[in-house]
């Protein structure tokens, strides 16, 4: 066990408080131009529903960085990621909820360190995105 600089105390087995994301079509055409990514299955109604969608879908790299928001929010002021990595496994309309999980799977209580595994859930609770993150705890120093 291991406690954060707020005083909570974390196992392997804590839950990170899920989080509820709203995605709109101004955010996926900020993201489109910020990630050099123009596809218009992200941004182009028509052209998503040309593709088989019902509306045009989040960038799966912009879910990811939901997920790091996640991590690195619930670890407080002055935690970063190490190491990270995400899959895409299924698709999230704009404007549908977005839920944000995660988990603790192991603790360095010696480094301050905690591997996380993240997850995107739709509307239907189908994981959409997963994660994996190796997140540096804040301590005093680090605040």
């Amino acid at each position: 066990m291991i406690a954060t600089t707020d005083g909570r105390s974390i196992e392997i087995g804590t839950e990170l408080p899920a989080q509820v994301r709203f995605t709109t079509n101004k955010q996926l055409v900020q993201y489109a131009g910020a990630a050099n990514d123009y596809s218009g299955i992200h941004y182009d109604r028509d052209y998503a529903e040309e593709r088989g969608f019902s509306n045009v879908i989040v960038h799966g790299l912009l879910k990811a960085a939901i997920l790091s928001d996640l991590a690195c929010r619930w670890g407080g002021r002055g935690s970063w990621l190490i190491d990270y990595s995400a899959r895409y496994g299924g698709v999230d309309l704009v404007g549908a909820p977005i839920t944000c999980r995660g988990r603790i799977v192991d603790i360095d209580t010696e480094n301050r360190r905690v591997n996380l595994e993240l997850w995107t859930e739709n509307v239907d609770g189908v994981r959409t995105t997963t994660a994996t993150g190796l997140l540096q705890l804040a301590n005093e120093e680090t605040r």
